[in-house]
């Protein structure tokens, strides 16, 4: 029997968006701690990892990180080898970021976790379910 819901953040949105996020990467997220990666620098990997590179203020963005926050993650994740800058060819001035093979790596096997923790998350519904939910909040982060 499931209880009665009287409490506002038992029907707030956000709070609902929030708590569930925890519940599918709070156990994941020990994995990437283990990796000696913070949260955001799995995302950046995460981001990064279909191989097309982003400048740090998109990456900010998808991160939702601060850019000077982002910058330094990267200049530290840099000097781990696990990212690379490159100057823009035809604008010097554009800096685009991409994984090193070590940062593909790393990256790769957390990846596969990250979909694992994923599914398991989301068993309880199927597959038109899942669908139907990322298509909303696909919608909603692009204001649509």
């Amino acid at each position: 029997m499931s209880r009665k819901r009287t409490r506002f953040v038992d029907d707030f949105l956000s709070s609902l968006l929030t708590r569930a996020s925890h519940a599918i990467s709070s156990e994941f997220l020990r994995e990437v701690e283990k990796q000696k990666l913070a949260p955001t620098e799995w995302r950046v990997l995460a981001t990064l990892s279909d191989g097309d590179g982003l400048t740090i203020g998109q990456l900010a963005e998808i991160v939702m990180a601060k850019q000077p926050t982002v910058t330094k993650i990267i200049d530290r994740m840099s000097m781990q080898g696990l990212v690379e800058r490159k100057t823009g060819e035809i604008d010097k001035r554009q800096t685009t970021i991409f994984t090193t093979d070590a940062g593909k790596e790393l990256v790769r096997d957390l990846l596969r976790r990250a979909r694992m923790a994923e599914s398991a998350a989301l068993r309880q519904f199927s597959d038109d379910e899942i669908d139907t939910l990322k298509k909303l909040l696909r919608r909603m982060i692009d204001g649509e």
